[in-house]
């Protein structure tokens, strides 16, 4: 399909991508490998159902916030060249787009594949006799008393829909003969596909396979069959699904601001029943029925969606539940990273050298067993650390806990504002405190992004401060899907950076000027523009000229403006973008020398690295921070230096150039606005995130591609670039 470009027209056409539809591509990256076949069967669901739960939160938040901008009459164009009522007319055709694709991948390829394979979705009409006796059995045990009718009529006004939720609008005719209209929600509290056979009564699809095949009926078609029993001496003429998404970017309120548990308390109530951002509804609703839905949920036309198929698609991620395991990727046992003892005194081998992990390759768990051994240690006096987002039953948590009640001081700094994990982290916080853990909230303007731990240590006549920094949150779960560095230090100037930066954070410490790190707001920007115009100066002097990033996102109009000059200027760029990319590679005289590829696989990639050649004395920065506004501008956030030669030497010469030379996984960013397959032609298959898993990491020492010789010779990689 031939694409126009995001930014085809305006005053930026030539210049930007625009942040919104770069975003729905790389969403449409994760359409594809539901699409492949490459995939076991139930990954490929498991992407399917990332692809519905990604779209969900883009209309919450990217939609709605455009969906605002239009309402309050704002036209001016963005640096893209795009008004906000042109990006808004241009999504509601991608995304209608990618539905109908997602559609057709459910319809046409996952569900017969599933079906061979013994795992069938079924209508609630083509279920067997004794089938329908064991789905109203069900239904009457644990479903009926859960359900609550709601009429709509001069009595009844129309009920509050919460977001995300799925109901059935059901039209019903009393003895009058008159059509009157009612809402059924569907219970969230149950799960989507409900077990006809194969699986005990209840659904649960964590139960062990019996052998037999799997008949599963979605939940809304056991509760339509089913209405009959809520509306008795009515007749139920017919009922159609529909499903409500709403905003979810809600602030808090400046009347909030003092109190700011009761302010998130807040904006989590609201956040159930935002402006609607979007109505879907079952393709054969009549239109009387969705004009109704559409006056009272008061919204355009334009957004509704109709869908030929089940709503809500993303609760398909309940398959991988099934104890399937020929039809999932085989389990990966992560390692213990170089450096770190299998047993023994952690805090000897950090201060022989820095530790780094890569996981999920590398084990999590020695992050968690470094708080552990703080605890038990009576030389230790304090840990200190921030929390984004660390899922249900956090041994991270635990750990903290632990430590506080064996009477170490121990400072957490909860971000409250991390979306859709406040509640979790008010439940934490809360247990923290309870074990009498100093918990210390982020202010209202800046989230508290940054990775940080750190421990301090009596060791004879002096102290010691040694300091984990990260770029992903400290969540045991998350650390086994997404790739994310860690490192170990008890580097002195460091430490005394992260003890100034817990200061600003938990104190009235103004001093914001940092020896080693490079702190936002306004330190990554600085630090970032200042060097990438250290390699122009390289490259006007003749001499090589570097700059390799990989990032979630870049939609920093500035940055990338950076990087457009020193293209200009003869330094080569390459950038590993996972998400959405704002800047336009490829183009003569402006970008010819920039290069940007997005990785799409097994695990989602969200570690972030920015490396500059720097005439040879090359550096390397890790941290929590994109190059997007609100990372630069409305964060705390952190990138930690690489000193460490061999941690240095495996992250150039095995991890970036590995990252650059995948050609299984990788696409590239074309000028368009489209990404392109990377091809491997007739050169050997490169799976960046599959050769970390089959490689052992060895550092000090070239060792990239030694797998793959021939005649004697080392043979590197298919397609890459060394960095240096």
């Amino acid at each position: 399909m031939t694409r126009r470009r995001a930014s085809a027209e305006g005053p930026g056409a030539a210049r930007f991508q625009n942040r919104e539809i770069s975003w729905l591509e790389f969403n449409a990256r994760v359409l594809e490998e539901a699409e492949g076949t490459h995939h076991p069967l139930l990954e490929r669901v498991k992407f399917l159902s990332i692809f519905h739960s990604n779209l969900d939160e883009f209309f919450m938040i990217r939609v709605s916030g455009l969906q605002e901008q239009v309402d309050s009459g704002l036209a001016e164009p963005s640096r893209d060249g795009l008004t906000p009522a042109e990006q808004l007319a241009i999504v509601r055709r991608r995304t209608g787009e990618l539905r109908q694709r997602a559609l057709a991948c459910y319809e046409q390829r996952l569900k017969p594949e599933l079906a061979a394979a013994g795992i069938l979705i079924l209508a609630y009409c083509d279920a067997l006799d004794g089938e329908k006796q064991r789905l109203q059995d069900y239904f009457v045990a644990e479903v009926f008393p859960i359900l609550t009718p709601l009429a709509v009529d001069p009595s009844h006004p129309f009920p509050l829909i919460s977001n995300l939720s799925t109901n059935l609008a059901v039209v019903v005719r009393g003895a009058d003969g008159r059509q009157r209209f009612a809402r059924v929600k569907i219970p969230q509290s149950l799960p989507r596909l409900v077990a006809a056979s194969g699986l005990p009564v209840g659904g649960g699809l964590s139960a062990r396979r019996t052998g037999r095949e799997v008949r599963l009926v979605w939940l809304e078609d056991v509760v339509a069959a089913h209405l009959g029993s809520l509306f008795r001496s009515m007749e139920v003429v017919d009922s159609y699904p529909f499903r409500v998404i709403r905003d979810a970017d809600i602030e808090i309120r400046e009347d909030e601001a003092g109190d700011l548990l009761q302010g998130i308390e807040s904006v989590l109530r609201r956040r159930r029943f935002g402006s609607v951002s979007q109505l879907e509804v079952a393709d054969g609703m009549p239109e009387a029925v969705e004009d109704l839905l559409v006056r009272n949920l008061q919204i355009s036309k334009a957004d509704c969606h109709r869908s030929a198929g089940p709503l809500g698609l993303s609760d398909i991620l309940q398959l991988m539940d099934l104890e399937r395991p020929d039809l999932k990727d085989k389990p990966y046992r992560p390692r213990l990273a170089p450096g770190l003892p299998a047993s023994g005194d952690v805090f000897a081998a950090i201060r022989e050298r820095d530790i780094l992990l890569h996981h999920p390759f590398d084990s999590f768990t020695p992050v968690v067993g470094f708080i552990g051994a703080a605890a038990d240690d009576p030389d230790v006096l304090a840990i200190k650390q921030t929390i984004y987002r660390v899922g249900a039953g956090s041994p991270v948590v635990a750990a903290l806990q632990d430590a506080s009640n064996k009477g170490k001081q121990v400072s957490v700094i909860v971000e409250l504002k991390a979306r859709f994990d406040e509640e979790n982290n008010l439940e934490w916080a809360r247990a923290l405190e309870a074990a009498g853990v100093h918990v210390v909230y982020s202010d209202v303007q800046f989230k508290v992004h940054c990775k940080l731990l750190m421990v301090v240590r009596r060791e004879g006549d002096q102290i010691r401060r040694y300091v984990h920094m990260g770029t992903g949150n400290y969540n045991a779960k998350t650390a086994q899907l997404y790739t994310d560095f860690g490192m170990f230090t008890c580097d002195p100037q460091v430490a005394d950076d992260v003890s100034a930066l817990f200061n600003a954070l938990t104190g009235y410490s103004e001093d914001l000027s940092y020896c080693k790190l490079l702190v936002s707001p306004k330190g990554i920007r600085r630090g970032i523009s200042e060097r990438i115009a250290r390699e122009v100066e390289w490259a006007s002097k003749g001499h090589k000229a570097r700059v390799v990033f990989k990032m979630n996102s870049l939609t920093d109009f500035d940055c990338a403006q950076h990087l457009y000059e020193a293209s200009q200027a003869g330094v080569r760029v390459d950038l590993i973008v996972r998400g959405s990319c704002c800047l336009v590679p490829g183009v003569q005289g402006m970008s010819e020398s920039i290069h940007v590829r997005s990785i799409v696989g097994r695990y989602l990639e969200h570690d972030r690295l920015y490396y500059f050649r720097n005439g040879g004395a090359e550096e390397i920065w890790l941290g929590s921070a994109d190059l997007m506004p609100r990372n630069l501008d409305r964060r705390y956030e952190v990138l930690f230096p690489v000193e460490d030669d061999r941690l240095k030497r495996w992250l150039v010469d095995h991890y970036v150039e590995t990252y650059l030379a995948d050609n299984e996984t990788a696409r590239v960013l074309r000028q368009d606005g489209s990404y392109e397959r990377v091809h491997s032609g007739h050169e050997a298959g490169i799976n960046a995130q599959q050769w970390f898993m089959s490689h052992p990491r060895v550092e000090g020492r070239p060792r990239h591609g030694a797998s793959s010789r021939k005649n004697g010779q080392r043979r590197r990689h298919a397609g890459s670039v060394r960095v240096n």
